[in-house]
């Protein structure tokens, strides 16, 4: 130690080392700690959600085939060319030369050609396939928006419900924990008054065997926190052994909330999926327009550009040419009709979709509000449950220490108190969730949350 403190102070920056390591391991050990509001849970949860990176991969290929869509109106230029070695042709050219009739190909050599070609065409109608197609990209383009948006929803009621069941696992444990010493406690004062031979020695034994069940409970409450803890730092990117500090405050849903009738229409209104459908009925419309152009020609501008040589016999050079090419493709009178009927009856997929989720909508609407209502009685009713079971045990507890009750009445108001207690705190969690899952359903629950309140905890 000696020689140690005699190192430090021959060379200073061993100081300086020992202090930064020492801070090191301090921030090392904070960082396993984390305050953590219920919005910078979803903040967290929304920017490390695996789900939303697929649904930003369907948006980029979305607007990919949209480009390509629009891709279609540019003009298409090719450029190609060749060299050929010819293995002496015979040729025989139906010409005069020099004023008399004869043929004079029988004396011409040759052994290759060179050609080159490019050729530009610009499209001017196309029985408003193009129109149509791009129409169709861009309403499949916004579906893509829309099903990240309600993915997005889904991502954030995921975190909320797991960001309360942390909270409700670490109650559960809190409160066994507050029971077991309780009865720790209980069994201690009974052991006294069973060596005085005031209290029978069975009586003694089932204070025990009530404190065992506890600590089984208590493993099981333990563990359980361990999972949920687990699962909400894997669902929010943080290190799996983080030790994570909730806000209860951010557990309380409002006192009143619309009826149920309001919720419906704002479903109606607000619901990503139900509008990303409606992007797709108006996609399959465009697709119907544009597999009936097939009917029609196509009209181009087109120009192009053309060079030959074989040498030893001619060659061409500028041969520049423009003019406006018109196509028609006779076999779409007959194949056409299959590619229309085939957009029709995505057509009519789309709109036997649309029918089922409208049902559902409704259906998850009322659902969720009446989980809501529920909820709140529930609240009502543990509340004064609370208050009943706190009066049971002082009116038990002064009858047994009058000798007017067992210890098995006691012992069970005990427990019955513990029991208010916990259903009271889950009773004010589940409300919360069924709140939120009442706000997914109306298409309520968006983004807009900013993760300023995520913080590691204060010395």
């Amino acid at each position: 130690m000696d020689s140690m403190n005699h190192l430090i102070r021959k060379k200073p920056f061993l100081t300086w080392l020992v202090v930064l390591l020492c801070l090191r391991g301090e921030l090392m050990a904070q960082d396993t700690t984390v305050n953590l509001t219920m919005e910078s849970a979803i903040a967290l949860g929304l920017k490390n959600s695996k789900q939303l990176k697929g649904s930003l991969a369907k948006m980029e290929a979305a607007a990919a085939v949209l480009q390509q869509a629009k891709d279609q109106r540019l003009p298409d230029f090719k450029v190609s060319g060749s060299y050929l070695r010819l293995d002496n042709p015979n040729i025989d050219l139906k010409v005069k030369s020099n004023g008399s009739g004869g043929s004079t190909g029988n004396n011409i050599n040759v052994s290759q050609a060179f050609y080159g070609i490019a050729s530009i065409s610009y499209p001017i109608y196309s029985g408003l396939r193009i129109q149509n197609g791009i129409a169709a990209a861009k309403f499949l383009e916004m579906a893509a928006r829309l099903d990240a948006d309600h993915d997005r929803g889904s991502v954030m009621l995921n975190t909320i419900n797991t960001y309360i069941n942390l909270f409700k696992a670490k109650a559960a444990v809190l409160l066994v924990k507050e029971n077991l010493e309780q009865s720790r406690q209980r069994d201690t004062d009974f052991a006294s008054l069973e060596r005085n031979g005031v209290l029978a020695r069975n009586d003694l034994l089932k204070a025990q065997l009530q404190t065992s069940n506890i600590e089984l409970s208590l493993l099981d409450a333990e563990n359980n926190l361990k999972l949920a803890t687990l699962a909400l730092n894997l669902l929010l990117g943080l290190p799996e052994k983080s030790e994570l500090n909730l806000d209860s405050n951010s557990l309380h849903p409002p006192a009143q909330i619309k009826g149920v009738a309001e919720y419906e229409a704002l479903a109606a209104r607000s619901r990503a999926d139900a509008r990303a459908l409606e992007m797709r009925r108006q996609a399959a419309g465009a697709g119907i327009r544009a597999a009936k152009g097939e009917y029609y020609p196509s009209l181009a501008l087109t120009g192009g550009y053309i060079a030959a040589d074989i040498p030893g016999f001619f060659s061409v050079t500028n041969a520049v040419n423009i003019g406006v090419g018109l196509q028609y493709n006779l076999s779409s009178l007959w194949k056409t009709n299959a590619k229309i009927q085939e957009a029709r009856a995505k057509e009519r997929q789309v709109l036997a979709e649309a029918e089922y989720m409208d049902d559902n909508i409704k259906y998850q609407v009322n659902e969720a509000y009446q989980a809501f209502e529920l909820s709140r009685k529930k609240i009502e009713v543990y509340s004064k449950a609370i208050e009943q079971a706190k009066e049971n045990y002082k009116i038990t507890k002064n009858k047994y220490d009058n000798s007017l009750a067992t210890t098995t009445d006691l012992l069970e108001a005990d427990l019955a108190q513990l029991q208010a207690t916990l259903n009271h705190a889950f009773a004010q969690a589940e409300s919360t969730a069924a709140y939120n899952r009442l706000l997914q359903a109306a298409g309520l629950l968006t983004g807009g949350v900013s993760d300023n309140s995520f913080s590691k905890p204060n010395n």
